[in-house]
Parts: C-alpha cells; structure tokens; sequence
C-alpha cells in the first residue's frame, strides 16, 4: 500500500470510530441508577473499574461529558462521582488523543504542508497554558479538545498535566449539581420555593433598572462635544 493512501485510511479510521461512538451513544440503552448501584455494591473493584472504563469509551464519542458528570453525581454521590468522573474524562481524554496521534496527524501533516509547524510552535511552547485554557472554556466540547490536541504538536506530558488540573473545577461543580439533587428534591416546599424565585425577580427587575439608567449617560457620552 502506497504512503498516501495508508495516511488517508488511518484518518478514515479514525473517522469511523467517532461516528460509530456517536451511533452507538444513541442506540444503546443505558442502566438506571438503581441497576447501576445495585451492580457497583455486588460486584465489588472491579465493577468500578469497569465503570471507569465504560465512562471513557462513552467520552470518546461526541457526547456531553457535563451531563455523564452530572448522573454520576446523582448515582455515585459527590465523592465517588468526581473520582469516577475525574478518571474516565482523563481516560478517555489519553485514548482520543493517542487515536488522533496515530491516525489523524499524519493527514494533517499532509494537507497542512509547513504551515502546521507554526501551530506546532505555538502549542508546544506553551502546551500546559494552552491546553488547560481549552479544558477551562465551559463550552469548548472534551471531546474537541482530546482529538485536537493529539492532531497538534502537543507533547503527551504537558497535554496529560493539563487535562488532569482542566477537568477537576468544572466536574466539582457538575458532580456536585448532580449530587446534590436529591437534597434538593426531598427539601423542595413553598417555603423553600417563594424566597428563590422572589430572589431572582427582584435581581431582574434591578439589572433591568440599572441598564436603563444607565442607557442615557452612555448615548450621552457617544454625541460629540461642539468645538
């Protein structure tokens, strides 16, 4: 087989498998949480490893990690929800970028021609900043930024460092949302429901204020002063 056509096959490879874990994130049926605790409780280590393992096949496919990370908090609780979560968001991050090491970047390198070196440049310099940046942004997809790292120059130390240190402070919040549901559902009253949804008219109705008093200084300031 001819160097060009074995680049284009792997990227086609690499391509059929995001699709098919795309295809299979939709068909497949996942268990409830009570099937899933009642699995993790009898079948011990190796049921959680499992789990982190399913956690970041699932993660290699385009599909929300927030909302993974959420459910594990509502069937884990808090603190094995982050430690699951923290483990297959990391797993799965490594394995996309490993995946689009070996079978994506050669076709970059192809199409890209010299100019991929100065992307290179730029993130091999600054391949910690640059990479926890990405894994900070709430609406930069995990899965964009595992693939896209492992196309770029991105050393695996660094982008692993990165992505270790990016994922704790989102999964905290998403984790804790999701385990803290429960609390909220058992403890949800008029009592509890009329204080919030005051809360928040009332900060509307304030930024509402504040914008239209605001409006006139800043239109005022915009019409040129007379010489």
């Amino acid at each position: 087989m001819r160097t060009g056509e074995g680049i284009w096959l792997r990227a086609g490879v690499l391509g059929a498998l995001i699709a098919a874990g795309g295809i299979a994130a939709l068909v497949l049926d996942l268990p409830d949480a009570g099937q899933l605790r009642g699995w993790l409780d009898g079948g011990g280590p190796t049921a959680w490893v499992l789990l982190v393992g399913g956690l970041a096949l699932v993660l290699l496919a385009p599909v929300p990690r927030s909302v993974l990370a959420v459910l594990a908090g509502v069937v884990l609780g808090f603190t094995a929800g982050l430690v699951v979560s923290v483990a297959g968001g990391l797993l799965a991050g490594v394995v996309a970028f490993g995946l689009a090491r070996a079978l994506g970047r050669p076709t970059v390198e192809r199409l890209a021609g010299p100019r991929l070196q100065r992307v290179d440049d730029l993130f091999t310099e600054r391949a910690f900043a640059s990479v926890l940046a990405l894994r900070m942004l709430p609406v930069m997809p995990h899965v964009v930024v595992s693939y896209g790292a492992g196309l770029s120059g991105v050393r695996l130390g660094p982008y692993v460092a990165a992505t270790t240190v990016g994922l704790v402070p989102s999964t905290v919040v998403q984790v804790g949302a999701g385990a803290s549901t429960g609390f909220v559902v058992e403890h949800l009253t008029t009592l509890t429901v009329v204080p919030v949804v005051l809360g928040v008219v009332l900060l509307a109705a304030a930024f509402w204020w504040y914008r239209r008093r605001a409006r006139p200084a800043a239109e005022e300031k915009r019409e040129p002063r007379p010489t």
